[in-house]
């Protein structure tokens, strides 16, 4: 069974940081994007940033890129984003997901099939 874990959510300030942590368990694929997403109330879900496991290609929204960095350990069976320079507009649950044997963007959250519970980022001004 596949089970995704988050955690590093919290509250910061304009312009601070934060490392956001997905613990990923129970599956064995070879392909598969896992990627990050967020959803704010009243908003639906998008993607921030994908990690693909044919060539470790990432890919970003362009309203994180160059803030945000998406990384993967293999060791620890992990996925991360690092975000910096936090704006308010960045406050959301964000949610880590993997498609789970087949590649797919980040744009169509439906593609991803396995989904964590969410960790809670607040941005105040």
């Amino acid at each position: 069974q596949v089970q995704l874990v988050e955690s590093g959510g919290g509250s910061v300030q304009t312009g601070g940081s934060l490392r956001l942590s997905c613990a990923a368990s129970g599956y064995t694929y070879s392909r598969y994007t896992m990627g990050w997403f967020r959803q704010a109330p009243g908003k639906e879900r998008e993607g921030v940033a994908g990690f693909y496991s044919n060539n470790s290609s990432t890919v970003y929204a362009a309203s994180v890129q160059g803030r945000f960095t998406i990384s993967r350990d293999y060791a620890k069976n992990a996925l991360y984003l690092q975000m910096s320079n936090l704006k308010p507009e960045d406050t959301a649950m964000y949610y880590c997901a993997t498609s789970g044997g087949v590649f797919a963007p980040i744009s169509r959250p439906s593609s991803f099939t396995y989904w964590g519970q969410g960790t809670q980022v607040t941005v105040s001004s």
